[in-house]
């Protein structure tokens, strides 16, 4: 029965000095490497935000640039008709002075 529990000191021994401390050793790099994940995703998040934040105004410039173009063609109009009238005001003026 002696060298079953010689056996058994030294079994619990060997776990008690190395496999503890090792698992103990493991589990605080696990936790340091699941800690700094943690935080790098939320810095990541924050920085998508940001990022979609920045970004809405490129639609917003996609409308002007699109109402833009048909302001062009509206000008353009508006500077037809304005010549068209500036002609028939003149000949209305034109006739007003002849007696």
């Amino acid at each position: 029965m002696h060298a079953v529990e010689t056996i058994w000191a030294a079994t619990l021994l060997v776990v008690l000095v190395v496999i503890v401390p090792l698992a103990i050793v493991l589990l605080h790099r696990a936790f340091s490497a699941a800690w700094s994940i943690r935080r790098y995703l939320r810095e990541m998040l924050q920085a998508g935000v940001g990022i979609a934040g920045n970004t809405v105004s490129i639609t917003a410039l996609n409308d002007t640039v699109r109402i833009a173009g048909s302001l062009v063609e509206t000008a353009g109009s508006i500077k037809q008709h304005s010549g068209t009238i500036a002609t028939v005001l003149a000949a209305r003026a034109a006739r007003e002075k002849q007696p």
